[in-house]
């Protein structure tokens, strides 16, 4: 039986091993809170600017001139993580920040061979190396860094401490970080690494300046593969998996970090929130696609000529890829520039709208012929591109040509003032010259836009009539963004018609778009801007200084860019608009005397002077019910009659010309089925009169 003053001592010592115990505990509770680890809440990492979809169009620098972009878990590849794991601390997911058997094994093979053969450091001792760099490979430092590895579990979870390991491990250089290294290593995010790229990354860190791939090429090749035989032997691969992996070349190349959409990117910068990625609208294939082109085209046109695009999606307004010139640093182009946002004159790219509104006021249709040959405007005298005359010709032929003095023709009968006053409905407000009215010269160009102005009214040509704001991310947030209905559905439709039917560039495939081009006085700015049924595509091309460029126009120089960039942009030809229901497109010779020909008038109509009476529709009257047995096999003709108007007559039903021009007051039509109809007559003079009906 034990004695009680052993009992009394026992519980003595046990009293003081609690206190001694609670003493360090809070001791140590103490010196944590007071010398914390220092994880700050957001990393200092670069900048990067996004595209629609997350993926990176742009970074920038470090303020300290490091590549180090915030990484998760999600963005990197499963594999690798399991690699990295295995390879460096196995043990990860169970330990508290130091691992003891690793540490025992570590020691031992120090104290068997001499010299330090593995180092038993986990990532989180590797964490708070890389947070908190240490001075020498002292003892002291290993202490300190496996306290700080405990204080970092008490922090952080394992995910968040991988997280900070990955945005922080060296890779050579100025990479920092995992996803740096893919991407200038590889090319790509590492979402997707191959097992040989996986292990190369596995490799790097532990001595990054040593096994930078771009440098010392073998070894690295000789880091990456005893990474390989390590997976094998913890059977994370298997052995023809490793043998096939390293059989793949390492690549000695450092490729540029992505580095799109310059000029928006730079624009993105004052919104910048530490830690949080910026993104823009636009389409990172897009984007890519049509810088290419841009390249490739200010390169054949010759020095100092730049090339601006901006391709957006008219059901939105969301710009998809806008290049702002044809190399951002290139001086002798003044590539720095956005001349997707300068006011330059638009030639006959504004011509698809003048017409547009003549369709809209009934003056003309596609068949009526107007006038080409020389014309006097109280002093101002148009003149086509070529400086010919075709003498007649129809409104389609005159768009397509684009032929100058019947786009003039048809504004002074439509009114340069509505049209200015169409635009600024539509969101785009054209500079005129100081003190200046709007005036016919406003329709061959003299007027200011830029080539974002330009799209935004042909989002409208693409999407039914009706604009929407233009926006790539770069506005304010209260920015305010709109939409519009710059023409109606049927004029909208037929300047459709007449612009798909533009013969493409020479040598360019065949999109199913519709395009119109335009080159400015002077030669200083050629244009071409062409749709298909969902995307618009503009193109400028020229010198930002605004100087000359002999032999440079629209369809030659911009055209070609334009079909090229809808093939290299990679989106997918949507089919232009069909003919709105009930729209009907005469022939020549079917169409009233009204618009037969674009007249002689102020008012754009043919004059007559008539004294007869309008004509006026007696029978059927208006409104009335007309019961003809539509239902059945022999049903019969509406008699129409009339009184008053000038012979020949055509009769019109529904909007489409009945057979035949008539000089007698009675007419027959056979209708097409029951409901109600509309008949109108139109008499020589131009003169009409309709009433509407209900057929049974």
């Amino acid at each position: 039986m034990l004695s009680k003053k052993f009992l009394r001592r026992t519980a003595v010592a046990g009293a003081s091993l609690i206190g001694l115990t609670a003493i360090a505990a809070t001791t140590l509770w103490a010196l944590d809170r007071a010398f914390p680890p220092p994880l700050p809440a957001e990393l200092t990492v670069s900048t990067e600017v996004q595209d629609r979809d997350g993926e990176l169009l742009r970074a920038f620098a470090t303020p300290d001139g490091y590549w180090r972009l915030e990484t998760r878990l999600d963005q990197v590849d499963k594999q690798f993580v399991d690699m990295l794991v295995t390879y460096e601390d196995k043990r990860f997911w169970d330990h508290e920040g130091v691992d003891i058997l690793a540490l025992a094994r570590a020691a031992g093979q120090f104290a068997t061979s001499g010299r330090i053969v593995s180092g038993g450091s986990t990532l989180s001792m590797q964490l708070a190396r890389l947070i908190e760099p240490r001075e020498s490979r002292s003892l002291g430092s290993k202490v300190k860094q496996m306290l700080r590895a405990i204080q970092i579990e008490r922090r952080l979870s394992k995910r968040e401490i991988l997280e900070r390991y990955l945005t922080l491990a060296p890779y050579g250089g100025n990479l920092e970080g995992v996803r740096a290294a893919s991407l200038a290593y590889f090319g790509k995010e590492p979402k997707r690494l191959t097992v040989s790229e996986a292990a190369l990354l596995v490799a790097l860190p532990q001595l990054p300046e040593k096994r930078r791939p771009d440098r010392n090429l073998k070894i690295a090749h000789a880091a990456r593969d005893r990474v390989l035989t390590r997976m094998v032997s913890s059977r994370l691969l298997g052995e023809r998996e490793a043998a096939r992996a390293a059989l793949d070349d390492v690549s000695d190349l450092r490729r540029t970090l992505p580095a799109l959409a310059a000029h928006a990117a730079y624009a993105m910068l004052p919104k910048a929130v530490p830690g949080q990625p910026l993104q823009l609208t636009i389409r990172k294939s897009v984007q890519e696609g049509l810088e290419q082109v841009a390249r490739d085209a200010a390169t054949k046109l010759g020095p100092r000529l730049s090339v601006a695009m901006v391709l957006a999606d008219s059901r939105t307004g969301d710009i998809l890829g806008e290049v702002g010139s044809a190399n951002f640093f290139d001086a002798s182009r003044s590539g720095w520039i956005d001349m997707t946002k300068i006011v330059r004159s638009p030639g006959s790219t504004l011509k698809p709208f003048i017409y547009g509104l003549a369709f809209e006021q009934g003056l003309v249709a596609q068949e009526t012929l107007i006038d080409d040959s020389p014309v006097d405007f109280s002093g101002y005298r148009p003149k086509n591109f070529d400086m010919g005359y075709q003498g007649d010709v129809s409104i389609r032929q005159a768009l397509q040509l684009s032929l100058n003095v019947p786009a003039i023709r048809v504004l002074d009968a439509v009114g340069p003032t509505r049209l200015m006053a169409r635009f600024r409905q539509a969101g785009v407000s054209p500079i005129l010259p100081v003190n200046e009215a709007p005036g016919l010269a406003i329709g061959l160009g003299g007027v200011g836009v830029t080539l974002r102005d330009l799209v935004q009214l042909y989002t409208g040509l693409a999407n039914g009539g009706k604009t929407h704001t233009l926006h790539d991310g770069t506005e304010p947030a209260d920015a305010e963004r709109t939409s519009a209905t710059i023409l109606d559905g049927q004029a909208n439709w037929q300047i459709i018609d007449i612009l798909s039917g533009v013969k493409p560039p020479e040598g360019a495939l065949q999109r199913g778009i519709a395009y119109k081009t335009g080159t400015s006085y002077g030669y200083r700015d050629a244009w071409s801007v062409g749709f298909d049924g969902r995307y618009v595509l503009g193109v400028w091309v020229g010198r930002p200084d605004a100087g000359a460029v002999p032999g440079l126009s629209g369809y030659v120089s911009a055209a070609p860019i334009l079909f090229e960039g809808f093939v290299r942009s990679g989106l997918a030809t949507v089919p232009l608009p069909g003919k709105p229901p009930g729209m009907f497109s005469p022939r020549r010779e079917d169409l009233p005397v009204t618009l037969a020909r674009f007249g002689a008038g102020s008012d754009g109509l043919v004059q007559a002077t008539v004294s007869e009476p309008a004509p006026t529709i007696i029978f059927p009257p208006d409104g009335a019910r007309v019961d003809l047995g539509t239902n059945s096999a022999d049903a019969s003709p509406l008699v129409l009659k009339l009184q008053g108007g000038r012979a020949p007559f055509r009769w019109l039903a529904n909007g489409k010309p009945l057979a035949g021009i008539d000089r007698r007051r009675t007419a027959t039509w056979q209708p097409d089925g029951a409901g109600y109809s509309t008949l109108t007559v139109i008499d020589a003079a131009g003169r009409a009169a309709s009433v509407k009906v209900f057929v049974e």
